[in-house]
């Protein structure tokens, strides 16, 4: 792309000078190593410039949509705005830029990217989409969930669809459990203020594990276009359970000693009330009520200050009826089940535990795993979730972004037990920070005969 140009606007006085040297810190050329790296940083640089103003302010727009202007001159312009920016100024800042400095029809495309949040619930959410769409058509607004822009999520649907060895066990005839885990092994670290108004649910459960239950679970699109996949999406989420109290367990992590080291608790943030019953974790059991997947329970759990970080997707097959070696596996239901892994972080890879005869005179059975690593399989740096999907807004591709009816429907699902949480002020569970989490989520899980994936006896992946 070689006709571009970059323009920051907020409230801060900045020069183009200072703007370009704040760029230029986290600036780098990890995917391209090839000669001229420092100038192409440079010419990079060159194209970033800088404009102040209120974000409710039509004159700052006016004054933005100038000198693009000026930069436009003799080229067929388009203009792709990112909003990242808290979510109460949303609607102001499309009211501003869209009347002000949008391109007119009939000349180039203008779209906005809106990072999430995008609302706290069903009715802010809603609300939300009906202001935005005061000033902008559907096709223009692109709201942005990162972890569909993940590597392994886009290879999700490779995987199911291009490979006829899992179609035929895609659904409840051999699937026992789904599994979608998130784990930090940090706190909120100075961001607790804005954490606490929303919650790890809000934060992880219902956007990102919700967008990858869905493109798992969805029936086969009628094709890779964006609305064929979208639609299958929608459909997936309308078919689930709203989710209920007593299918959620809360946590949130104290202080913890370990060593000469001392970890603060959530509420020891100075940001954070010290009475706050905000969930820095949560676990989830949902149903999607469907011939596919009736009575299969999807397992969600996410957390901040545990003993990792990943996020992976973990698929538990059935036991093998009649299974000729039972006296061999016994209860172990690692060894009883096969599970296809998808980890999206850290370390992509892709395995499938099996068991497998130990070599030796006896027979002795083993599990194991046949792994696809993929800083070994290809060597070549991943692309980052943004990068892709920013490349994706400028092109028009809209399949990894969310639609508003899949927003009301995923909201749909989590409003309810939000409500209740809140109304009630459900003390959650304290866990200690680096430790696994609340007992309780052990417990939820045991009630449909699942032990969570992630806890292994030899602690491998």
């Amino acid at each position: 792309m070689q006709h571009f140009t970059i323009f920051g606007y907020a409230r801060s006085k900045m020069s183009d000078e200072e703007l370009r040297n704040m760029i230029s810190m986290t600036l780098t050329c990890r995917i391209d190593q090839r000669a001229n790296c420092s100038e192409k940083m440079d010419q990079f640089l060159k194209r970033c410039f800088y404009q102040s103003g209120q974000y409710n302010s039509e004159e700052g727009f006016c004054e933005l949509d100038r000198k693009l202007t000026e930069k436009e001159a003799g080229k067929l312009p388009n203009r792709l705005f990112y909003l990242s920016i808290p979510p109460n100024i949303f609607v102001d800042v499309v009211r501003s830029a869209s009347r002000t400095a949008s391109l007119p029809s009939g000349g180039g495309w203008t779209r906005f990217i809106v990072e999430k949040p995008f609302g706290r619930d069903s009715e802010s959410s809603g609300e939300l989409t009906r202001s935005l769409k005061m000033y902008l058509e559907e096709e223009q607004i692109f709201r942005i969930d990162h972890y569909l822009g993940k590597e392994l999520v886009e290879n999700l649907s490779v995987l199911r669809f291009s490979n006829l060895v899992f179609q035929p066990l895609w659904s409840r005839d051999y699937i026992r459990n789904v599994q979608l885990i998130f784990s930090e092994d940090f706190g909120t670290e100075g961001r607790g203020g804005y954490f606490d108004n929303y919650g790890i649910i809000r934060d992880i459960m219902q956007n990102h594990l919700l967008q990858i239950l869905a493109l798992f679970a969805m029936e086969t699109p009628v094709s890779l276009a964006a609305e064929d996949i979208r639609n299958e999406k929608v459909k997936v989420l309308r078919s689930m359970r709203k989710l209920k109290v007593e299918d959620v367990v809360v946590g949130q992590y104290k202080g913890h000693t370990r060593g000469e080291k001392s970890f603060p608790a959530y509420v020891d943030d100075p940001t954070v009330p010290n009475d706050s019953v905000t969930p820095t974790f949560a676990a989830a059991a949902l149903f999607i009520d469907n011939a596919r997947w009736d009575g299969v329970p999807f397992l969600m759990k996410a957390g901040k200050a545990l003993h990792t970080r990943r996020a992976e997707i973990r698929v538990q097959f059935r036991r093998v009826p009649g299974n000729l070696y039972r006296g061999s596996v016994g209860a172990d239901l690692d060894m009883a089940t096969n599970e296809l892994v998808l980890r999206v972080q850290p370390d992509e890879a892709i395995y499938l535990k099996i068991n497998n005869k130990v070599p030796g005179l006896g027979m002795r059975l083993d599990s194991g795993n046949l792994n696809l690593f993929y800083s070994e399989r290809y060597q070549r740096e991943i692309p980052d979730a943004y990068e892709r999907l920013l490349l994706d807004a400028m092109e028009g591709e809209r399949r990894l972004f969310i639609r508003s009816d899949e927003l009301d429907a995923a909201w749909a699902i989590f409003t309810p037990v939000l409500r209740e949480l809140e109304d009630k002020r459900v003390a959650p569970e304290l866990y200690p920070y680096g430790s696994r989490g609340p007992v309780g989520a052990h417990y939820l899980a045991a009630n449909y005969n699942v032990r969570w994936g992630d806890i292994s006896s030899d602690g491998s992946f």
